[in-house]
């Protein structure tokens, strides 16, 4: 089983125009608990900071003690933004993926040169360094997390955005597909609930069913995210929020 896919696959849209009146809250900290199966797995949060210019979105999974012991998974993903160049979080700059999972450990990096319209891709493990054509409003998985909570969501619409998926340029597309009620730790609050069509690496890696569910308010928060793993699913369920200032 792999614990990965479902926070980095609340991916989408960099080219819409933002929800009326949504004011991204920074500095936030989201802290999930995973569960497979119903069974919980471990912990996995995003934190989002600036300083100065630059925009930082920090996202880690982390097994708990007992599937430690014979699946450890530590994964860190950080990425960076110019934060005053484009639609919240802001221009891409950097992105560092680094995982353990089992006995399979994975280092990359990207270094964004948007201006020339190119992506530096270096994996670390192997030595492979590619650069990989990319238009301007290219975003990286976890940045465009965050960008979709500030779109007008409409049900049974779609959004597409510019994402670099590892190596992969891609054009996703974000689907809307319903409101639903759900009981959460924020109390029972209306949802919406999205399903963005990406095949990610990250936090919770999926097989391409990804379903998240964000407050139907303002704030746009992900209270839960669910995916497909190679046997049954994962669930991501909100646990605590830090709200910005």
């Amino acid at each position: 089983m792999r614990v990965h896919a479902v926070l980095a696959a609340a991916v989408v849209v960099l080219c819409v125009g933002s929800v009326a009146g949504a004011a991204p809250k920074v500095p936030e900290k989201l802290v999930y608990e995973l569960s497979w199966a119903g069974v919980p797995v471990g912990t996995a949060t995003q934190e989002v900071a600036d300083e100065g210019d630059v925009r930082t979105i920090v996202s880690t999974a982390r097994s708990n003690d007992w599937l430690s012991v014979f699946f450890p998974v530590e994964d860190r993903i950080v990425s960076s933004y110019d934060r005053h160049r484009a639609p919240f979080p802001g221009l891409a700059r950097h992105y560092r993926f680094q995982t353990r999972e089992g006995n399979r450990r994975r280092d990359r990096e990207i270094v964004f040169e948007q201006e020339r319209g190119v992506a530096r891709f270096t994996d670390h493990k192997t030595g492979e360094k590619v650069n990989i054509p990319i238009p301007l409003d290219t975003i990286d998985v976890y940045g465009s997390f965050y960008y979709v909570r500030y779109l007008p969501l409409e049900v049974g619409t779609s959004h597409h955005l510019n994402i670099l998926d590892s190596k992969r340029q891609r054009l996703i597309e974000v689907r809307v597909l319903r409101k639903e009620k759900l009981k959460t730790v924020l109390g029972e609050v209306e949802t919406i609930v999205i399903q963005p069509l990406v095949y990610s690496e990250g936090v919770f890696e999926g097989k391409g069913t990804v379903h998240i569910w964000l407050t139907d308010d303002e704030r746009r928060i992900p209270v839960r995210a669910r995916t497909r793993v190679t046997v049954g699913s994962v669930t991501a369920t909100l646990v605590e929020r830090t709200p910005g200032k």
